[in-house]
Order: C-alpha cells, then sequence, then structure tokens
C-alpha cells in the first residue's frame, strides 16, 4: 500500500478493476472541503484510460512489476521463445497476447527486450524505439521516379508490412519505428 501523497507517474497500482500504471495525476487543494487526488490510469492489460479521483492520503495498493531482460530465440509455432539472461530459462509467450503479438512484428533473432511481469503474468514487453530489419519482398523501383515522394509497401523478414520510399530494394536493411511502425531510413551497409 501507498499514500496517495507518494505516488509518483509510471508507477503500477492493483486496483479492483485491474492493473493500472500511472499516466498523470494532479493533487488538488479546493478552497473549500477536502484535497484529493485526480489520476488519469492506464489499463496495463488492456491499454484502456481510465479517470479516478482519490482522498488525499488515502492509501492505494502498489503493483510490484518485475523487468527481466530477456534475449528473443525464435518462433515455435503460435509462440515466441525467449531467454531469461540471467538464469538462461526459457519462457514462450503466446502470440494471442495482444502484446506478443504487436512484439513479433518487430523482434529478430537474438535481440534482448525487457520483458515486464506481474507475479507469474506477462504485462509488457518493452522494444526499443526502433529496430532495423530486413526487406524480403517489394516491387522493383521505377528508374526516373526515384525522387517523386511517392511510396510503395515492403513486407520485412518479421512479417511486417511498411510503406517505403520508390528506391528501396529486396535485400535492404531498414530502420522502422517501433511506436508507430513507420518506416524511418534505409540503413547503409
Amino acid at each position: 500500500m501507498i499514500s496517495t501523497n507518494d505516488i509518483r507517474t509510471g508507477m503500477a497500482l492493483d486496483l479492483p478493476e485491474g492493473l493500472f500504471e500511472i499516466v498523470e495525476f494532479q493533487h488538488v487543494k479546493p478552497g473549500k472541503g477536502h484535497a484529493f487526488v485526480r489520476m488519469k490510469l492506464k489499463n496495463l492489460l488492456t491499454g484502456a484510460v481510465l479517470d479516478k479521483t482519490f482522498r488525499a492520503d488515502e492509501k492505494v495498493p502498489l503493483a510490484v512489476i518485475d523487468k527481466k531482460e530477456m534475449q528473443f530465440l525464435y518462433r515455435d509455432g503460435n509462440a515466441l521463445v525467449f531467454m531469461d539472461n540471467d538464469t538462461y530459462d526459457q519462457h514462450n509467450f503466446s502470440l494471442e497476447v495482444p502484446e506478443v503479438e504487436k512484439a513479433s512484428e518487430f523482434l529478430s533473432e537474438g535481440e534482448s527486450v525487457l520483458v515486464h511481469f506481474h507475479g507469474e503474468r506477462l504485462i509488457k514487453i518493452e522494444l526499443p524505439p526502433s529496430v532495423v530489419l530486413e526487406v524480403v519482398e517489394t516491387e522493383p523501383g521505377v528508374k526516373g521516379d526515384r525522387v517523386s515522394g511517392g511510396t510503395k509497401p515492403a513486407k520485412l523478414h518479421t512479417g511486417l508490412v511498411v510503406q517505403v520510399p520508390l528506391f528501396i530494394e529486396e535485400g535492404d536493411r531498414i530502420k522502422v519505428d517501433t511506436r508507430t511502425g513507420e518506416y524511418l531510413t534505409r540503413e547503409q551497409g
């Protein structure tokens, strides 16, 4: 339990409605009446946002979120296999979990990520802001049409399809933003 006077952005709360992360909060002291704390909370499992108000100095249940560095090993049917970098234990995470499915679009074998757990339950896979992926399928660029600013779809080795400039070819390595899924730049070499 933690007092609402001691909360900080990013803390996780284990409320009756579910597991939430504090997105923002505001201590309010009206001229008349008791002080209170207004919070915007994000559900860690569904992503839904909830606005909730607590009395000042009210005790709320703090959730303990463990973060483990894990290496993505390979895809195994309908699951991703990760290895804990400390214990070398292997964990299978089902692609039916939305968080795992989203991460699968950006993960290359051998890449390390932070995996967040609440007890034994997977909460989040923290991806880097951008990743470098290889283009495996795209239409060839038309000669003379490389400066027009047009785009075309390109399939990456993870299965993700992104819009890329016309000069990108199969075999190129490109940097992709993991938050938006958009093309950023072509990698040299």
